[in-house]
């Protein structure tokens, strides 16, 4: 968010005083719906409850977008699969669909280079989404970051980790912010 503030107008929840700014929410707290970007860490261990999914799925059609990062999708543990079956139950009708490199998700903001993002720990990193109506010309609700953790480049900047994935990663983020809130 500081990133934000500084090369944007908006005017992000930083932090005051001890309270830093963040908010974690159930997928069925009415609350969800006063925030058009949600981020939800490590989907392969996703469980949620009917009435989590049906929040889920009114969030995303009523504009919402989720970003869903930290998983390994083709690992042993199944998550992948375990996810799209769970993504399913939120969106029935809806399919998940690789972006490339192309997508204007990835030039939204900054120009993104994926070859940076390469986790081969994990296997190569992919990018899927969840388009409105199934029509890759419409917004995307969700996008999953397969085989990747953009999250643990933020998380871990501060000690000088990876410095250039960390710097393509925080580009990233702002620009699934930027899109979020533009389409």
């Amino acid at each position: 968010m500081r990133i934000m503030k500084e090369i944007t107008t908006l005017n992000p929840f930083i932090e005051k005083g001890p309270m830093i700014g963040s908010v974690i929410l159930s997928l069925d707290d009415p609350q969800l719906m006063k925030y058009p970007i949600a981020y939800l860490s490590e989907p392969g261990g996703w469980f949620p409850t009917e009435t989590e999914v049906a929040g889920m799925r009114n969030y995303l059609l009523k504009g919402g977008f989720v970003i869903f990062d930290d998983f390994d999708g083709y690992g042993w543990q199944g998550d992948w699969e375990r996810f799209q079956e769970t993504m399913k139950r939120v969106l029935p009708q809806h399919k998940l669909i690789q972006l490339s490199e192309t997508h204007p998700i990835f030039d939204s903001f900054f120009k993104i280079d994926l070859n940076l993002l390469e986790r081969q720990y994990a296997g190569m990193p992919e990018y899927w989404a969840i388009f409105q109506d199934n029509d890759p010309k419409k917004r995307i609700m969700a996008i999953v970051n397969l085989n990747n953790d953009v999250g643990e480049y933020w998380q871990w900047s501060t000690s000088g980790f990876a410095v250039v994935p960390t710097n393509e990663a925080y580009k990233l983020g702002v620009n699934y912010l930027i899109y979020a809130l533009t389409h």
